[in-house]
């Protein structure tokens, strides 16, 4: 019996299982980045079209390739981003983590292994979209840089399935358990005898 297995067992009847679909949750994706371009592009330009050049502000060309190549690597962070969070809430801590690759969509994932409570791993699920995006964001106001929004733009965008999974978890009880689906975009609740 393999890990996936293990933490499956008899889930069906302890719990009630939680999935988004992929495709509506990119459709999600897609109007948080629209949104988050107009919430944050307006403010940016009213905050620095008189204090710095245009040319200035776009960045240069250098500037984009490296943010282009680092959002690579970003992407790979983001579910690390993830597991180092949910490890902190875990009971058996990081050896309930593991990583892989949904090779149909080319994308990295971070699973937990073991049910945890409800806040535990809304923190867990939202980390990578603060980290690798609303402070980016932030500091971009500060610092009057268009490469560096653009960069937590899109990691805000994509971090559309978290938000939608972590606004469903808002509905449930917090002294409920969650376990992370192993295969699917989704999640059992778990009531806690």
């Amino acid at each position: 019996m393999n890990k996936e297995e293990k933490g499956m067992d008899n889930i069906e009847e302890k719990g009630r299982k939680v999935a988004i679909d992929i495709v509506k949750a990119n459709v999600f994706a897609v109007v948080i980045m629209v949104v988050s371009a107009i919430l944050f592009l307006v403010p940016f330009f009213l905050i620095w079209k008189d204090r710095k050049p245009i040319s200035e502000l776009l960045g240069g060309f250098g500037d984009w390739i490296t943010i282009l190549v680092l959002m690579f690597v970003g992407i790979v962070v983001h579910e690390l981003i993830h597991g180092l969070t949910w490890a902190c809430f875990a009971k058996n801590g990081w050896k309930s983590i593991s990583f892989g690759v949904m090779w149909k969509l080319l994308t990295p994932y971070c699973h937990c292994d073991e049910p945890m409570h409800i806040p535990g791993y809304m923190c867990g699920a939202m980390m990578p979209c603060f980290i690798l995006g609303v402070i980016p964001v932030v500091a971009a106001l500060f610092v009057g840089s268009l490469p560096m929004l653009a960069w937590g733009i899109f990691f805000i965008a994509a971090a559309a399935g978290d938000i939608w999974m972590t606004w469903l978890l808002t509905k449930e009880n917090p002294k409920c358990l969650v376990l992370d689906h192993p295969s699917e975009a989704g999640f059992y609740i778990i009531d806690e005898d």
